[in-house]
């Protein structure tokens, strides 16, 4: 009778190891679980603010493009601009990024000044790595198409230059796209940029030719 009272009290005994041991790793899961789930629940937390401020973000860009591309075309009607390059390509398809301090196409009432300096450790003709030309403008044309793309036209004659310039500029932002017609050649050059009203640009004016 002992005998089995004790095989009883060992199984008892085993089944409460087995219960307790069953129940810790079922906490252990639990908790696993929970932690996981804190973790799911921080990073959609994470992502929905990450989202709020990239919107926020892009509203303030598309603000921020929208003001700059409103004083850009009142700086062009005004003829009181200046278009500070970041980029030229020549004719023979080589492009270069420049510094738009002294890469640029400037409009001053009837004077215009055309400066392409590609090189910053040449000192150049002009003083600061490429060549400087001005002269007076003429055959001003303004032309909006129904996609509201404005494009600028005119004419540039100089002791240096005679040129036709066509300015593209992009709707809704002041970035623009300038094109460069010698006429006495075909070195075409492509010129792209900003447009800034004048008195808020900071070009630096090589030496004219």
């Amino acid at each position: 009778m002992k005998r089995i009272i004790l095989t009883v009290m060992v199984i008892v005994a085993g089944l409460s190891v087995t219960a307790l041991d069953t129940y810790a790793q079922s906490g252990d899961s639990n908790a696993r679980a929970a932690k996981r789930q804190q973790e799911i629940d921080k990073w959609h937390k994470e992502m929905a603010e990450f989202r709020a401020r990239s919107e926020h973000n892009r509203e303030m860009n598309e603000l921020a493009d929208s003001i700059a591309g409103i004083q850009a075309a009142a700086a062009v009607k005004n003829r009181d601009f200046v278009l500070e390059a970041d980029q030229v390509t020549f004719k023979n398809g080589s492009t270069v990024f420049v510094n738009s301090s002294t890469t640029f196409i400037s409009l001053k009432g009837d004077r215009a000044v055309v400066q392409i300096s590609p090189s910053n450790f040449a000192s150049g003709p002009n003083g600061v790595g490429g060549v400087t030309v001005d002269g007076m403008v003429s055959g001003m044309q303004t032309m909006v198409d129904k996609k509201g793309r404005t494009t600028l036209s005119f004419n540039v004659m100089g002791i240096g230059i005679n040129a036709q310039i066509e300015i593209y500029m992009t709707p809704g932002t002041n970035r623009a796209t300038a094109t460069i017609y010698p006429n006495f050649n075909s070195n075409t050059v492509w010129v792209y940029g900003t447009i800034v009203p004048y008195e808020n640009s900071d070009v630096f004016e090589g030496s004219s030719l």
